[in-house]
């Protein structure tokens, strides 16, 4: 089978180096990918945006499954194109992508659902938001309605700051603050069938000791040795079944990656957030569990074939990521500057530790860093402890002027908090 993934992140590139593990994949390629997907991948350039470009693409190659990667594409149609062309793609519709694109829309689908999340409020006027932080009280939770690149959300307790934020949007949620732990699960479905993953740990501030502002992820980790050994039945009962039920009740069937953002609530689970596709960095750390070939499952999500698929193997390893930022990000990020290290993670450190890059290109012989998070650093071990020592490691050989990283990435849980 040929594969073509479009995107080009550290997601991305997780997905193509498990797909270029798979003996079912003949062919891998990614656009527009990134200088280490170029290792494992064939690139091509194309507007990840356009839909008629990437279908073209697909079918100039022979694909016969598409992989969308990112939410832009999903949001913007990308799928709906690839399929209208006859091509199998992993990833939902437009329509069902709002789940993502839409924190409106996602409320309004959980609340039909009977699915767990936040009380909130839909805002779109200064009267409106002023009424709803009044009603909520600190800390503050706002979240723009749209995409918004992992973040559009602001949790503080400082009123002025949430209401700049809500007033820089054309429509907020606003909800109640949830108490408790974060869990990031993932489930494969075709719009029936639901497959769930391993759940992980990500870590969304800048700093250590969840400081800082939010970002798209500085680190994740799988799997999680604190959390209820029925968790992920819970969840798949509670939160991803009535969900994918619902949309295809409602006719917008979603066929994808389905990504709960959960919080372990003293009252229960509690959805933050959905997201339509693999999420960035949890990807990095379940992928690199998962014991069986990835492109046989993506391809039951996208042709309706789920339930014909036997059930996940997973490796009993845990496995620890830790992302490489730029300088200032997530402000005003850095770019240009090189990336040394690459070639001693590979010869020392593998096949236990790996880089996964991100916002990288090839300048000549030389790899740059090209955006706000440029590497993610990935370990297995047989425990977190040990995945958690091997990717430090790792990092510390990694050298990019400016750069910072989180040095706490699973450290509560590897002594078992």
């Amino acid at each position: 089978m040929k594969v073509l993934v479009i995107g080009g992140g550290a997601r991305e590139h997780a997905l193509c180096r498990s797909l270029s593990l798979d003996p079912d994949v003949s062919a891998l390629y990614c656009a527009p990918g990134n200088a280490g997907i170029a290792e494992v991948a064939e690139l091509y350039p194309v507007d990840a945006l356009d839909g008629a470009a990437v279908a073209a693409l697909a079918t100039e190659l022979g694909a016969g499954l598409v992989v969308v990667g990112p939410e832009a594409p999903l949001v913007a149609g990308v799928a709906d194109a690839v399929r209208a062309a006859g091509i199998p793609v992993f990833g939902p519709s437009a329509e069902a992508a709002l789940l993502e694109g839409s924190k409106a829309f996602a409320k309004d689908v959980m609340a039909s659902a009977g699915v767990p999340t936040a009380r909130s409020y839909v805002c779109t006027t200064p009267e409106e938001v002023d009424e709803a932080l009044d009603a909520f009280g600190a800390p503050y939770v706002v979240k723009d309605d749209g995409l918004a690149a992992g973040k559009g959300v602001v949790v503080t307790a400082d009123l002025a700051a949430a209401r700049a934020h809500a007033l820089g949007c054309d429509r907020v949620v606003i909800e109640e603050f949830l108490d408790g732990p974060e869990v990031s699960l993932f489930a494969i479905t075709d719009g029936v069938t639901v497959l769930p993953l391993q759940p992980a740990q990500d870590f969304k501030r800048a700093l250590d000791g969840d400081e800082g502002p939010n970002t798209g992820g500085m680190g994740a980790y799988s799997p999680l040795p604190w959390a209820d050994p029925k968790l992920v039945d819970e969840v798949m009962a509670s939160v991803l079944q009535p969900t994918v039920d619902e949309l295809r009740r409602r006719g917008t069937p979603f066929s994808g990656l389905l990504y709960a953002g959960l919080a372990i609530t003293s009252r229960g689970v509690r959805v933050i957030e959905f997201n339509a596709r693999f999420g960035d960095p949890e990807t990095q750390v379940v992928l690199a569990r998962l014991r069986t070939p990835l492109a046989s499952v993506l391809l039951g999500a996208a042709t309706g074939t789920l339930h014909t698929e036997p059930p996940l193997n997973w490796r009993e390893d845990a496995a620890v990521t830790v992302v490489i930022a730029s300088h200032n990000y997530p402000e005003t990020p850095r770019t240009g500057d090189p990336i040394e290290g690459l070639a001693e993670v590979a010869a020392e450190d593998a096949p236990e530790a790996y880089v996964l890059h991100a916002g990288t290109r090839r300048e000549g012989d030389a790899v740059v860093s090209a955006g706000g998070r440029v590497l993610s650093v990935t370990a297995t071990g047989s425990d977190l402890a040990q995945a958690r020592e091997r990717a430090y490691k790792a990092v510390g050989r990694i050298r990019l002027d400016g750069s910072q990283h989180r040095t706490d990435i699973a450290a509560k849980a590897a002594e078992g908090r």
